[in-house]
């Protein structure tokens, strides 16, 4: 019998004979809309000088629309992240997109910078929180522990490929054509195929399908088939800071030093995000170029975050998160002291290297400090820091560079603060907190007979 979403548990069980586990299938559907959801965002920088032109404003006034963004999707992602725990990222993901979709339409009919503002800033920037990344990394941690860094990095891998090819393409639409055939053409690529994709795909949790995390078989032999409870008590896997709240997690320094790096994370991937073209254009660099070199970046991010994802997995993820900061730190500092064209290349090198690799890594290790129970709100909380530390950062960069002309004064204190969120990750005690370090790979196992897929198990 199929299950409430259409899809058959028995047809999901043959393809796992068949060596393809189908949580793949889900990482494929969700880089697809991150490719072109995260792609389109990454892409606004291309039209900040076709909007100064257009509106006859000020690079500060439009950086308050992307500012605000920001700040409204980091805001909401604790919102879905409850939603998310409540009932489900798949629906979650579904009306965001169709959400999404329309507001990127809407962004094209804008008269004037306010509208952009108010479009922009608010309804998609909001819509698009209830997409990527806390309901995937929600979903997605549920489905896979074993390889988890490998299966989020992937699906966010599409953040990457979509700053690669869509960011070149919306600078090629706005040649060709202008900047409202762009957002046109970018919201029907949502609504057309990433929403019927993801529709008929994801589900939310693998025993949804009759099926257990990283592959297993859903219903064993100490399975009672009438009530779909166990039969007889089995040890369930709990990492060693699960609670019962959400907001007891936060009685422990190790979330703490997450979402504080991961705000550092978004200041720096905020500044680059909308600013980087501009910057360009101020070192006398055309737009064409820059979209260019931020594709490289993303080529480069694409290959560094899945590996980075699979490493993560053989070893501390502490170790490799810190690597990240470090290197992004020395990025920044390379748009400061070398001249611009050769700071464009160098940063699309290193900043490439280290761009998207904090969330798989961010993501892996709360759920393998802090289990599933409430993975869907710490990993919106996380998010929210990451993406109101960004928004800030956005404006703020517009406003220094109103007033004097150069980034260099927000570059250097974006290096800064990458150093001393490598020194917080590095101190997070991961062998001490982490599931994937306790022996043998559980830590306070308690004897209770729990229903098979129930939300409340760690599934560790």
């Amino acid at each position: 019998m199929d299950d409430e979403t259409g899809a058959s548990p028995d047809a999901a069980k043959n393809e796992q004979s068949d060596g393809i586990f189908y949580g793949w299938y889900i990482v494929a559907a969700m880089f697809f809309a991150t490719f072109v959801g995260v792609g389109t965002r990454q892409g606004f920088g291309v039209f900040v000088k076709a909007w100064e032109d257009d509106f006859g404003t000020s690079v500060g006034l439009i950086s308050v629309a992307a500012g605000v963004g920001w700040a409204v999707n980091g805001l909401l992602q604790p919102i879905f992240g409850l939603l998310t725990d409540k009932y489900g990222g798949r629906r979650v993901m579904i009306i965001s997109i169709t959400g999404l979709g329309l507001s990127t339409i809407a962004v094209g009919l804008a008269p004037n910078v306010y509208f952009l503002i108010g479009m922009y800033g608010f309804v998609l920037s909001a819509t698009s929180g209830g997409v990527f990344p806390t309901p995937m990394s929600s979903v997605v941690s549920r489905w896979f522990m074993r390889k988890r860094g490998t299966a989020i990095s992937l699906f966010t891998a599409g953040g990457s490929a979509g700053g690669m090819i869509m960011v070149p393409f919306a600078a090629y639409l706005l040649i060709i054509a202008d900047w409202r055939t762009a957002w046109f053409v970018m919201g029907g690529i949502m609504l057309l195929f990433a929403l019927p994709l993801l529709a008929a795909i994801v589900r939310d949790d693998p025993s949804d399908m009759g099926l257990e995390q990283d592959g297993g078989s859903g219903r064993g032999a100490n399975t009672d088939e009438t009530d779909g409870h166990l039969s007889t008590p089995i040890t369930i896997s709990v990492a060693p800071l699960e609670s019962g709240r959400w907001i007891d997690s936060f009685r422990s320094l190790p979330i703490w030093l997450l979402s504080s790096s991961f705000g550092v994370c978004g200041i720096t991937t905020a500044i680059i995000s909308v600013h980087f073209v501009r910057w360009a254009a101020s070192e006398d660099i055309s737009a064409g170029t820059a979209a260019l070199a931020f594709g490289v970046l993303s080529a480069i991010n694409g290959v560094g975050l899945i590996l980075a994802g699979w490493i993560s997995d053989h070893m501390p993820r502490k170790y490799l998160l810190t690597l990240v900061y470090g290197v992004r730190s020395i990025a920044f500092l390379g748009l400061i002291f070398l001249p611009g064209t050769a700071a464009l290349w160098t940063f699309a090198v290193l900043g490439g290297a280290s761009w998207l690799a904090t969330l798989p890594l961010t993501s892996g290790l709360t759920a393998d400090m802090y289990g599933l129970r409430n993975i869907g709100t710490l990993n919106g909380l996380a998010q929210m820091s990451h993406q109101i530390a960004g928004g800030t950062a956005v404006v703020v960069a517009g406003v220094v560079f109103a007033i004097w002309g150069t980034y260099n004064l927000i570059f250097g204190a974006g290096a800064v603060l990458l150093v001393l969120a490598g020194i917080a990750s590095f101190a997070i005690q991961e062998r001490k907190y982490s599931i994937r370090y306790q022996h043998p790979f559980h830590s306070n196992p308690v004897d209770v007979p729990v229903p098979v897929g129930s939300a409340g198990s760690d599934g560790d």
